[in-house]
């Protein structure tokens, strides 16, 4: 994805070159008035100058195409999330967990740790064990990476682990 720095750095590459080449517009049209008339280094110019236009306009219909597919994967990995609390939030509800063991499947899917669960619902590491393993039971799975890939498989329509 792009960050909002390297699209103002882009950005302001192309006002740049905008302006470099309108100096060099002037320029050829400057020394082409001129009474010597037009000499090969008033062509190699001028070809120069065609040339860098041409570039920006080859950029800026690049960097307009890069900020369309910049949106659109935005959009699939929102659609992605949303699809993903869906599914979790359906299996919540097929194994009927308790409040709690919400609470602790989900910060457990989050990668979290016991220690770190138990942090933060301010409980005791033993009562995360207990709820995690109300949750597996409930799930039918043996462990976290398990019930992960099943929340996953669910999205990708395949099995990630072979039976």
């Amino acid at each position: 994805m792009l960050s909002d720095g390297r699209i103002i750095f882009l950005t302001v590459l192309i006002v740049v070159q905008l302006f470099c080449a309108s100096v060099f517009v002037t320029d050829v049209i400057h020394e082409s008035r001129l009474p010597s008339g037009i000499s090969f280094h008033l062509v190699i110019e001028a070809v120069a100058t065609v040339g860098l236009i041409l570039a920006i306009w080859i950029e800026v219909r690049y960097f307009r195409d890069l900020m369309r597919r910049n949106d659109q994967q935005e959009r699939s990995l929102r659609v992605a999330t949303g699809a993903l609390s869906g599914v979790i939030e359906d299996y919540f509800s097929e194994w009927s967990l308790t409040p709690s063991e919400r609470d602790v499947a989900l910060f457990a899917i989050k990668g979290m740790s016991n220690t770190e669960i138990a942090g933060l619902r301010g409980s005791s590491e033993g009562t995360i064990k207990a709820h995690l393993n109300a949750v597996f039971r409930k799930a039918g799975v043996s462990g976290r990476n398990q019930l992960v890939s099943l929340l996953v498989e669910d999205l990708l329509g395949k099995s990630l682990i072979e039976e």
